[in-house]
């Protein structure tokens, strides 16, 4: 049943925004904007209650006269701001009301969403009882009728027992003070309001407390002319000692007194309180079967990021989240404005307007970041908002504890956090070392995530390279050393039973050391089979490390592969190109997937031959085209950037 109503109600909404479209244009589509409209009247509510309040006078005798000075002696001022004060109140509700609506015909109320839902459920009943509140400070005959029903309602309780009827059975039992107290309360009411709503604003993403400018103008204007055209006006004073026989109700504010009238305060509070709670027990509505729900991890261009997102989280809000400079607007499908490119991995689509994503755009890996909701491990590029600053890189200082050397150009480097703290990364990602000058360094991780109490590092001497010289001639354990990071996407992709092949490439080892122990660790079980090609057979530096993997895991195999072997290596095994190993091993690579893992060159030219041998652009991954954040695309660096030691 709830999920027919939500099918229909999706429909409703599509069709509706599709014509307010038509008539507003997609960026002020004031459906889009129900939430931060909301917010917008509560200001106009408040702002016109605060002058409105300047002028009344809170005495039993006095408060009556004084709205009807107000409406009538300044209508050009007071009266005006009366009428917008109430209209906006009104407004809103309906807005308010709608926006829980809609999120829950979208299913935007589940899973990690239910505190935003059950906040913004005592948010509709503070608002609810702070509007009801200001129609008792009129004094009018629509603010008896609300005073006494409300403490007939409220005599209902147990608790309470009849004793609050009593204060109002004469105009002699209303004391200033009782009034007193219900000004009073139309302040505190309000400022729960706010507190609430701020607790509520801050779970959600990069949420907007304003609509744009334009919606703004347009609302307050309207206000105005409707205030005009027909005036929030009083509808004579108190008198306790009769009934009030006709008044103009609110329909907004006051739907249940009807039934308090119709069926009694009883059950009337039955009905309110089932109401109530059922609301809060939506997200929980059927209960959803199979445990925990799953993460999935969103990797992102141009900033090199690992994301992690949660079941039913959507792109844009994982990134905003995560304070990535994502372009959006409506947030409901509307514009088109977030549009991104996937890479890599599928995405579930919520309901959108078809005119802003066309077929053919999500054939070709179009999609719309605030409706897609990754099915596993994704990767996607997207156009960073114009002169956005770009998420701020973590800064850690960290102490050499361990200077090995490996090989005659390679050194192990271990380094530990001075804070004492792990560091939380992917396998495959790398940091940057800072230098005293401001340059960087760039080296892949060897360590896996879970020893991240030691970071590995594995530098390869380059002739006359600044860094990696001082790693081999002068630095020492106990040199502190600054770096960025984690840093990059290349990462295993655990959303597939495919058999991995790893292609490493001399210091290409380092990522895949941390991949492939990462992988034991987490059990996985696919077949994963590394081929390390280098030169010669000494710079095969962690071969007995390779192989030892291989006696102790049934699911892993070691393939070294010489391109330049000399007599003096006694080299019997494979010789060659290490992609073309690969593809004398494997002519048809489509049900596997590849890490590339090397110098640009090993992997432009490894690239090209997997895809004609079969390979999806899906399953073949590297990190020799990814750049540094530092380094702009198209820049001459840009090509430096690769394994291991990435840098000079």
């Amino acid at each position: 049943m709830l999920n027919f109503l939500q099918i229909s109600g999706q429909k409703a909404f599509l069709v509706l925004e599709k014509l307010f479209n038509a008539i507003f244009g997609e960026r002020l589509n004031p459906l889009y904007y129900l939430g931060a409209i909301s917010y917008f009247l509560l200001w106009v509510v408040i702002a016109t209650g605060l002058y409105l309040y300047a002028f009344f006078e809170t005495g039993v005798a006095v408060a009556f006269g004084s709205v009807e000075a107000l409406t009538h002696g300044q209508w050009y001022a007071g009266g005006v701001l009366r009428s917008v004060h109430r209209y906006a109140s009104d407004g809103v509700v309906i807005t308010m009301v709608l926006h829980l609506v809609r999120h829950f015909m979208f299913d935007h109320h589940r899973g990690f969403r239910w505190f935003s839902w059950v906040s913004g459920v005592v948010l509709l009943w503070l608002t609810f009882a702070s509007g009801v509140n200001g129609y008792m400070l009129p004094w009018d005959r629509l603010s008896q009728f609300v005073v006494t029903a409300t403490t007939e309602w409220f005599d209902a309780l147990p608790v309470i027992g009849g004793s609050m009827t009593r204060n109002f059975i004469t105009n002699a039992n209303v004391s200033d003070r009782l009034f007193s107290l219900l000004a009073f309360l139309h302040i505190g009411l309000p400022l729960g309001v706010l507190a609430v709503l701020w607790v509520h604003t801050q779970r959600v993403p990069g949420a907007k407390t304003n609509p744009p400018r334009a919606v703004m103008v347009s609302l307050v204007a309207m206000l105005v002319a409707l205030a005009i055209a027909k005036p929030a006006l009083s509808q004579g004073p108190v008198d306790m000692a009769t009934l009030p026989a006709l008044i103009d109700f609110d329909w907004f504010y006051l739907p249940v007194y009807p039934m308090i009238e119709r069926f009694g305060g009883a059950q009337t509070w039955l009905l309110t309180v089932g109401t109530s709670l059922f609301l809060v027990a939506l997200p929980w509505l059927p209960p959803r079967k199979g445990g925990q729900q799953a993460t999935w991890t969103m990797a992102t261009h141009p900033d090199e990021r690992m994301i992690l997102g949660r079941s039913g989280e959507t792109m844009l809000d994982a990134g905003l989240r995560a304070g990535l400079p994502m372009p959006f607007e409506c947030r409901n499908g509307g514009c088109g404005v977030c549009k991104a490119k996937i890479l890599h991995g599928q995405v579930r689509l919520n309901p959108y307007q078809a005119s802003v994503l066309t077929p053919e755009e999500r054939a070709g890996g179009t999609t719309l970041l605030c409706c897609a909701e990754p099915m596993g491990d994704v990767e996607v590029e997207y156009e960073p908002l114009p002169d956005a600053e770009r998420l701020p890189i973590q800064q850690h200082v960290a102490r050499v504890t361990r200077l090995e050397l490996l090989s005659e150009d390679v050194m192990r480097m271990c380094l530990t956090m001075v804070d004492g703290s792990p560091l939380v990364f992917y396998a495959g990602q790398y940091i940057n070392i800072v230098l005293d000058t401001g340059e960087r360094r760039s080296f892949s991780f060897a360590t896996a995530p879970h020893a991240a109490d030691q970071i590995e590092l594995q530098v390869r001497l380059v002739p006359g390279g600044q860094f990696t010289t001082a790693v081999f001639n002068t630095m020492r354990v106990g040199d502190l050393l600054k770096f960025e990071g984690p840093l990059g996407t290349f990462a295993l992709r655990e959303d597939s039973e495919k058999p991995i092949i790893f292609v490493a490439g001399s210091t290409g080892f380092a990522p895949v050391k941390s991949m492939v122990e990462s992988a034991f660790r987490t059990g996985i079980q696919r077949q994963m089979i590394l081929y390390w090609g280098v030169r010669r057979r000494r710079d095969l530096y962690l071969s007995d490390l390779a192989e030892q993997w291989a006696r102790e895991h049934s699911n892993f195999k070691f393939i070294p592969v010489l391109s330049d072997p000399e007599p003096d290596d006694t080299w019997t095994g494979r010789t060659g190109l290490v992609h073309e190993a690969i593809l004398a091993d494997f002519p048809d690579l489509s049900q596997h997937q590849v890490y590339a893992c090397g110098s640009v060159q090993m992997v432009q030219a490894a690239r090209p031959a997997f895809v004609k041998h079969g390979i999806s652009t899906d399953d073949c991954f590297s990190d020799a085209f990814h750049l540094a954040p530092q380094r702009p695309r198209g820049s001459e660096l840009a090509d430096m950037v690769q394994l291991g030691g990435k840098h000079v």
